[in-house]
């Protein structure tokens, strides 16, 4: 039987199909994460401000797709942002739900890739560096409100899992290396994974910590 792989790419955002607001199935609480549908808790690398949600119906799937846009703002600039996709299944399975593999933007700037089995789930998981792109489809929402992304390099941290072939879940935390209160360099070459090193690779040492501290708080119930 052919799989079902449910495409994490924001095509969500980026489409205009996104006039029904997300169901309040995820409840924000200080750094506190609480999901009702698939029931997970998750405790955030920071406290981030829900800033835009939406529903999309996947008929082809018999699923749904909720996206949680979070974000942590020093005046009006973004520092911190985090993107939620949950997809859940809505009628009798069409096939098994899968997610696609994570892979990095570039291999030159992945820092760590790897797996863990944690509460019943595997988890996939990924560091890497990224450039923020305010002209993004996917960050229109945040923009759209008056909220400027800076066009900076950030270090973001991918995870995903798929709990009991119902649900599957996907997480992109991603913050600003300037937001570190250490002077880092903007040249791309001092960022390479092979060669990093200095302040670059002290802030880099700071967000893979707080990284993996947020998935080591998964929790997830079983019926």
């Amino acid at each position: 039987m052919k799989k079902i792989t449910v495409a994490f790419l924001f095509l969500i955002l980026a489409t205009g199909a996104i006039a029904n607001a997300a169901q309040s199935d995820v409840e924000i609480k200080g750094r506190r994460l609480v999901s009702q549908s698939p029931p997970f808790t998750l405790t955030l690398p920071s406290e981030l401000d829900l800033v835009y949600s939406s529903s999309h119906e996947n008929p082809g799937e018999n699923s749904t797709t909720h996206v949680y846009l979070l974000a942590k703002t020093k005046g009006k600039q973004v520092e911190e942002m985090l993107i939620l996709q949950i997809a859940d299944r809505t009628g009798p399975p069409v096939a098994p739900m899968t997610v696609p593999p994570l892979r990095p933007y570039t291999e030159k700037r992945i820092f760590l890739k790897d797996r863990v089995r944690k509460g019943g789930v595997t988890i996939d998981y990924l560091i890497q560096l990224m450039a923020w792109n305010p002209d993004a489809p996917s960050l229109q929402p945040i923009v759209k409100k008056g909220i400027i992304v800076p066009p900076h390099w950030a270090l973001q941290g991918q995870f995903q899992f798929v709990y009991q072939g119902e649900h599957a879940v996907s997480i992109r935390y991603s913050r600003n290396v300037n937001s570190f209160e250490m002077k880092v360099s903007d040249a791309g070459d001092r960022w390479e994974s092979g060669s990093i090193s200095g302040s670059e690779k002290r802030v880099y040492e700071v967000f893979q910590k707080t990284f993996l501290e947020a998935i080591e708080t998964l929790r997830t119930i079983t019926p």
